[in-house]
């Protein structure tokens, strides 16, 4: 399959420490791959260096064409999209007006298109449709992720970058935000997700990365890294004879 992003050597340092060594991935077109490790390990790092919102060294290339010297906006423009760990959303707007922030980079196709897209994400998001008016500052932490996701959405990306989805959620609605990430794959959009969960995200990703202090160390088919004794141990906190 055709790439949607590739990553070669890609480094990041904060003054003398190196928080991202050398990495390198690949994100095939209409794929979910994820990048697992602890807390630390350089995975927000990474796409934040992949968006150019931090310095980097080394190759980016997006669908074929190498990202050097784009700026954040323009990769928004080419079908980048960003959900950052913390949501980042607008509190004090309503639901329906963070979701239309979304779709800022379309406002050229005009009110009917953006509408179109609104009903879209309400379909997928039922919760968000009954809550439009109200203030996102006011929403549960599994609704501002379904917000976080729709606003994404809006922008109709190509490539979607996700950061920790299931961050401070419950077990069901960990379970539930996956549901809707496996679901978004019928759409065509390629995924890129960075996690603590690694028994969620191995599940519904089809390739995956284990990223250790700044360098990848181990990547595989996300059935094979599940099964992989070092990751079951150290990740999914099952001992081999247990499992």
């Amino acid at each position: 399959m055709s790439a949607a992003l590739e990553v070669e050597g890609l480094s990041v340092a904060y003054g003398k420490v190196e928080a991202l060594q050398r990495a390198s991935l690949r994100v095939a077109e209409g794929s979910i791959v994820t990048v697992i490790g602890p807390n630390g390990a350089g995975k927000t790092t990474l796409l934040g260096a992949i968006m150019g919102l931090l310095p980097s060294h080394g190759a980016l290339r997006y669908a074929g064409a190498s990202l050097e010297g784009t700026s954040t906006e323009d990769r928004v423009e080419l079908g980048l999209c960003l959900v950052p760990e913390r949501r980042e959303l607008f509190a004090g707007l309503s639901v329906e007006d963070n979701l239309r922030l979304g779709a800022f980079r379309r406002r050229r196709e005009g009110a009917r298109a953006i509408g179109t897209g609104l009903e879209q994400v309400y379909s997928r998001f039922p919760r968000l449709k009954e809550r439009a008016r109200q203030l996102a500052g006011t929403l549960s932490g599994g609704e501002r992720q379904m917000l976080a996701l729709g606003r994404a959405l809006m922008a109709r990306p190509r490539l979607l970058l996700l950061d920790e989805p299931s961050l401070g959620l419950a077990p069901r609605l960990v379970r539930e935000i996956y549901l809707i990430i496996a679901d978004l794959k019928g759409t065509g959009v390629s995924m890129l997700l960075v996690e603590q969960n690694a028994r969620a995200a191995l599940q519904v990703a089809d390739y995956g990365y284990v990223l250790e202090t700044g360098e990848i160390a181990l990547e595989g088919a996300a059935a094979e890294l599940a099964g992989n004794p070092r990751v079951v141990e150290t990740y999914l906190g099952l001992s081999s004879a247990a499992r």
